[in-house]
């Protein structure tokens, strides 16, 4: 499924490098493991059993250039994911933060984004718990853009920005 060289999303930990697969010995088995390095966290690295079927649920292949693009055009027309229960939204949050859907990250993004600018206007703050929830989707989903399209993570949202205009004005 994964080979060495290929570019991957791991769960909340982004944009990872599989760089190597070695056999470990792990009690009295020995097993293989995906070696993987985050592209954005140079100093970390995971191994990961390559059977594990709960680990392979968490390993995604990056989008394409093309689908960054689609995802990108498509920004303006998604709706919000709003809920009002604090802990019914945490826990929908969560689901989606740790799943492989990038529309409903866009949307987490810009559910938040757009609660943060509304709370701003009326002198008050996003949830520490709903900052964090949009700190984390636009690094995971920045990061993948970021990698990628070969930019540096502070181009990302210029880019969106532009992308969004030029299709505004077609």
């Amino acid at each position: 499924m994964f080979s060495i060289g290929d570019s991957i999303i791991y769960g909340s930990y982004g944009v990872c490098k599989i760089v190597g697969i070695k056999d470990m010995k792990v009690g009295e088995e020995v097993s293989s493991y995906y070696v993987l390095e985050p592209v954005f966290e140079k100093n970390l690295t995971f191994y990961l059993p390559i059977g594990n079927e709960l680990i392979k649920e968490k390993m995604h292949h990056t989008l394409s250039t093309e689908e960054i693009y689609a995802l990108i055009k498509a920004m303006p027309d998604e709706d919000t994911i709003w809920i009002e229960n604090d802990n019914e939204r945490r826990e929908k949050y969560k689901q989606i933060l740790a799943g492989n859907d990038h529309t409903a990250l866009v949307k987490l993004i810009k559910t938040l984004h757009l609660r943060q600018k509304e709370l701003k206007e009326n002198g008050k703050k996003l949830y520490i718990s709903d900052e964090r929830f949009l700190n984390d989707a636009k690094k995971i989903l920045y990061d993948e853009f970021a990698h990628v399209l070969d930019i540096k993570q502070e181009e990302v949202l210029p880019l969106i920005f532009e992308q969004i205009e030029a299709n505004e004005q077609e």
